[in-house]
């Protein structure tokens, strides 16, 4: 049987005790060919792609790489690359508690639609008007860690704050032409909620309880915005949260469905199955395959 999939932290990747990862992105490319292959990563990473051409895949969805395109992954997403011809930009890996004592609000991070696991909502077309401010605070980062000056993490801190927002306004404007913030602001907390409780809450009336809301107005405003129900959404999730799991070997599949709070094995299989197509064995043995 094959190793599980390896788990990358920063330190891993720099030989060093750091909380920060900035680069160029085709050197770190170069340094790490490895990375092609499936992997997790234990810390937050985002690219700037300038040049490139081919694909990725974020949690088992495959998007397209191209030029002034910017990706976010939080900790625990699966990831690999299949790069065509040339590929360069901009590279940066933070641990989890790089922000933490620099912001009142532990929270912070997950406020940025881009931070939330949601590939859809962490993949970024940048219009032309904001690639050269972009590109400016990129090469302040690369200054920055390049040529250290006194206060350098807290530089770095407010640096990718005014990326964050930029990134944020880029994807807020052109949401906000198609929903209203306030549907905008009640479909986030859903996916928050999910995120927290989908091993044990799975009915959209749980969920619309804890929103203040009813579950047909919950039901509503997901086929509205995102064209699948409240129920979809969070079977999905548990669906991705099992996909990750498997590809770990360590673990059986008994193992994973009591770890998602499933009664037994069966019941587990057959949930896999109607969301997926195919049976958690057979999702294994053909991501294995593939590596």
């Amino acid at each position: 049987m094959k190793a599980a999939i390896p788990i990358y932290d920063i330190c891993s990747l720099t030989e060093r005790q750091d909380d920060l990862l900035i680069n160029r992105f085709a050197p770190y490319l170069k340094s790490h060919r490895n990375l092609h292959l499936a992997h997790k990563h234990s810390f937050y990473h985002l690219v700037f792609f300038t040049k490139g051409d081919g694909s990725q895949t974020i949690d088992f969805q495959q998007v397209p790489v191209k030029p002034n395109q910017i990706y976010f992954m939080i900790p625990g997403q699966v990831h690999n690359w299949a790069f065509k011809g040339e590929v360069d930009g901009y590279i940066i890996n933070f641990s989890v508690p790089f922000f933490q004592s620099f912001l009142l609000k532990a929270n912070y991070l997950e406020e940025f639609p881009f931070f939330t696991g949601i590939v859809d909502d962490s993949v970024i077309d940048i219009p032309g008007e904001a690639q050269a401010y972009l590109v400016n605070l990129f090469e302040q980062l690369i200054h920055e860690a390049e040529e250290p000056q006194p206060l350098a993490d807290d530089m770095v801190r407010s640096l990718l704050l005014q990326l964050f927002i930029s990134v944020a306004r880029v994807g807020v404007a052109t949401v906000n032409k198609t929903i209203p913030p306030y549907n905008y602001t009640l479909l986030r907390n859903f996916q928050k909620l999910i995120e927290k409780n989908y091993t044990t809450l799975r009915l959209p009336k749980q969920y619309a309880e804890l929103l203040y809301i009813t579950p047909n107005h919950l039901n509503a405003l997901c086929n509205d915005v995102l064209g699948i129900s409240a129920g979809e959404v969070i079977r999905n999730r548990i669906a991705l949260e099992a996909k990750r799991l498997l590809i770990n070997n360590d673990h059986t599949v008994l193992e994973i469905a009591t770890q998602l709070n499933f009664a037994d094995n069966s019941y587990f299989t057959k949930f896999f199955k109607k969301q997926v197509g195919i049976t958690p064995e057979e999702f294994r043995k053909t991501t294995n395959s593939h590596e």
